[in-house]
């Protein structure tokens, strides 16, 4: 996945995957990591590092899951990456290269209004 990225390093992406995967549970298949690193290459560079700054401010709690997470739940840096893994899941991403299913799929949301919409992430840089 790392060589996907453009803005976060090998560690942070990691760390990223965990914290993902912890907050929306079983998002790790659409691969959030890559969606996220898309939207950090169209934010300004306080944005960017104020990202980079969440994601290290939860580095040590990202190993031990929700227990270790708790006690940082009503922090910034915490709210902050829960709002990107949330988008990166439930927008109905999924990277080129991930197993899947996406959201949308695997949440039995099939709207007839939401199946006609034909995802086109390549304004994020990702190729389909």
């Amino acid at each position: 996945m790392t060589g996907q990225l453009r803005n976060l390093d090998p560690a942070r992406a990691a760390v990223l995957e965990l914290l993902c995967e912890t907050i929306v549970p079983g998002s790790s298949v659409v691969k959030p990591v890559v969606y996220i690193d898309a939207l950090i290459s169209a934010m300004s560079d306080p944005e960017r590092s104020a990202v980079n700054q969440s994601i290290d401010a939860l580095a040590d709690a990202a190993p031990g899951g929700a227990e270790a997470l708790r006690e940082h739940a009503l922090t910034p840096a915490f709210l902050q990456v829960r709002a990107l893994a949330i988008e990166a899941y439930y927008s109905d991403f999924k990277a080129p290269d991930a197993p899947g299913p996406s959201a949308y799929h695997a949440i039995d949301f099939h709207s007839p209004l939401a199946m006609r919409i034909d995802k086109d992430w390549s304004y994020l840089g990702i190729a389909g």
